[in-house]
């Protein structure tokens, strides 16, 4: 039984926006509105008060860089991005200016935008030193180490013991190979702060590449000690577990990782692993079961419940359990028999194959066994060999739209596009009407890009009647392909209509919304895709999803 495994070296975060000096002449009057309404901590009503100024022309520096501030506080990182860029632009010898909305940048994940004005906030002899780091740390997450260890390298010249710089400059040791230097400043790092987690959770990493069991432990155990709720920490204690034999300990650092993060598959399935080896079967079904609702498409989980419901005498919760495997994977040879014998007349599918292969073709049952024949063998995956089954048949009966239908999904899941796009087609020659013949050819278009034809594909099946959600909520997505965000608008109403909670509809409508400049909108959208899925927050300031 595999482990499911995800410890990885982290970055480092960027240093937070610079206070730019008091301006010496007087503020206007919607400025010191907007400071008193920020000072009473009406931060939205404040920063609407400098909209509305700077909108009316109002070209005062000391609005924008209020304005960037106060956005910045609420977290609203593109609006201050766009305030600082504005104020870089107003004054572009303002290296705070530049400093802040290379911080903006970064946290939109802009990294090479976010470079750039760190770079600009260097420029000239009030140049801020501060950027150093930032731009440091902006070339590492842009995936360009080997660069950032210039500015890094100057920094700590200037402050040789800054944390964030030397937890930096051992990232790009780390990352450009140098996996020896890299320890030494992540040594150094805790040896100015014994509890910096990112530094222990990176050496963690580093000595699981390294195959290091005890270095790993080491610091494993120093991690799980300065931050008990980290899974970084869990992660490699129970991989260490594993590798012992020692599956009480398995399991519990397992079961830890599932209360810290129990919506994530990997830490179910291994807790189900654990108590699999110490036969604890019924445990081991119950995370079986909650790597499945975390997973469901994971054949492998799938395979190990199915065993562990056949180890407690469970043999139809097991043969359900290999039915799913083999959806999902028709090359498990331990799920194939079982898929048979639940789908097939009475459970016995592999037996039903074989019988079906020795009908005679003289037999009039003949050309009906080959059908069959062909949609067991595309049942457990074997995509050609149940297509030339279909094919067969329609030598016999070239008009039967459901064999033309299922040879033409037989050639899509093995690969062969033109074919599956001509038996789809064909299917829809004899029964226009097919709603599935003409899902089949939407999908291929898709699959090649042809946005045009997977639209008119998709509008035919609404003109059908189909009615599903998700076939407006694709709709609308070709249409943002195509730039059509007016129709994208509308399919994305209608998807929400059909599905009242569809957070992506909602997600994607904010931003058709926000992009034709109906605001208001947009952001009501947005709050009602968080409250359907929270994990969408951090994509709502971001494009859409294609």
């Amino acid at each position: 039984m595999d482990l499911m495994t995800g410890t990885t070296a982290g970055a480092p975060p960027l240093p937070p926006p610079a206070r730019e000096p008091e301006r010496g002449k007087r503020a206007g009057g919607a400025l010191s509105k907007a400071v008193s309404l920020h000072l009473e901590g009406k931060l939205e009503d404040a920063a609407r008060m400098l909209d509305r100024a700077i909108e009316k022309g109002d070209r005062n520096p000391g609005l924008l860089s209020a304005l960037g501030h106060i956005r910045y506080e609420m977290d609203d990182f593109a609006s201050a991005s766009a305030a600082y860029a504005g104020l870089v632009a107003l004054e572009p010898e303002n290296r705070a200016a530049s400093f802040n909305l290379g911080v903006c940048q970064g946290r939109l994940n802009e990294w090479n935008k976010a470079a750039e004005a760190f770079r600009a906030a260097l420029d000239g002899e009030d140049g801020r030193t501060d950027a150093l780091l930032g731009l440091g740390i902006c070339l590492i997450h842009d995936g360009r180490a080997a660069e950032a260890a210039t500015p890094l390298d100057k920094f700590l010249g200037l402050y040789p013991d800054n944390q964030q710089a030397l937890f930096g400059k051992a990232v790009v040791l780390h990352q450009t190979g140098r996996a020896e230097e890299a320890v030494e400043h992540y040594r150094k790092l805790l040896a100015l702060n014994p509890r910096y987690d990112d530094a222990l959770s990176n050496l963690v990493a580093l000595y699981l590449e390294k195959q290091d069991g005890k270095s790993t432990r080491r610091y494993a155990e120093m991690l799980a000690e300065a931050r008990p709720e980290s899974p970084v920490a869990d992660e490699a204690l129970s991989s260490l577990a594993f590798a012992e034999g020692d599956y009480a300990a398995a399991a519990r650092h397992c079961l830890h990782l599932t209360e810290v993060a129990p919506e994530r598959f990997e830490n179910w399935f291994n807790l189900g692993v654990a108590y699999h080896k110490m036969g604890d079967f019924q445990k081991a079904a119950e995370a079986y079961q909650r790597a499945v609702a975390a997973k469901p498409e994971s054949s492998l989980t799938h395979l190990n419940l199915g065993v562990a419901r056949q180890e407690l005498g469970d043999l139809a919760g097991a043969r359900a359990s290999y039915e799913k495997a083999y959806q999902f994977d028709s090359g498990q040879p331990g799920a194939i028999w079982n898929l048979a014998l639940v789908l097939e007349q009475q459970g016995e599918r592999n037996w039903a194959e074989k019988l079906y292969a020795k009908i005679p073709r003289d037999a009039p049952e003949w050309c009906e066994a080959c059908f069959r024949l062909g949609y067991l063998r595309l049942l457990r995956g074997d995509f050609s060999s149940s297509a030339e089954a279909f094919q067969t048949c329609l030598q016999h009966r070239p008009e039967w739209p459901e064999a033309r239908l299922n040879a033409g999904i037989a050639w899509a899941r093995a690969g062969d596009a033109p074919r599956a796009r001509q038996a789809f087609e064909d299917a829809l020659a004899l029964r226009p009407d097919s709603s599935d013949a003409v899902r089949g050819l939407a999908a291929l278009a898709l699959e090649r890009q042809d946005y045009d034809q997977a639209f008119d594909l998709h509008r035919r099946l609404i003109e059908m009647g189909e009615r599903a959600p998700e076939l407006y909520y694709n709709a609308g997505l070709i249409c943002q392909k195509r730039g059509n965000t007016g129709d994208a608008t509308l399919y994305y109403r209608q998807a929400i209509g059909e599905d009242p909670q569809f957070a992506e509809a909602f997600l994607n409508l904010g931003h058709t919304l926000m992009a034709s400049g109906q605001e208001e909108e947009a952001l009501a959208c947005w709050r009602q895709a968080l409250r359907e899925k929270p994990e969408l927050a951090q994509t709502c300031l971001e494009p859409p999803a294609q």
